[in-house]
């Protein structure tokens, strides 16, 4: 899988996870991360600290089951267990994911 491909499935995963709110809610954080934190929802497979920052910033601790649920979602779409993955945090868990699917040369950190 390349580096692209898993961008593609983390954003549908970062997607699918902010849909638990509801389609309203979902767009009007993607709104508020352009607008107040300048994070184009394109750009956030490459900009994930501030992402996690950004969402820690609007839900304060509200913001560790966006990410778990974002998490989940990552790891059903890469056909992964993600038990083992429940103790790690955000970033942790994605890079994780990245990992375990790509080939070990094309994998690189954020």
């Amino acid at each position: 899988m390349s580096q692209s491909n898993f961008e593609k499935i983390l954003l549908s995963a970062v997607e699918e996870g902010l849909s638990s709110l509801g389609d309203s809610s979902k767009n009007a954080i993607f709104f508020h991360l352009e607008n107040s934190f300048k994070i184009k929802k394109e750009k956030i497979p490459s900009n994930l600290k501030e992402f996690k920052e950004a969402l820690e910033g609007i839900f304060g601790p509200g913001a560790t089951f966006l990410e778990s649920m974002i998490m989940k979602s990552l790891y059903d779409k890469l056909g992964l267990d993600s038990k083992h993955a429940q103790n790690m945090d955000f970033l942790s868990c994605v890079n994780d994911a990245k990992w375990r699917i790509m080939p070990k040369g094309e994998c690189t950190t954020e």
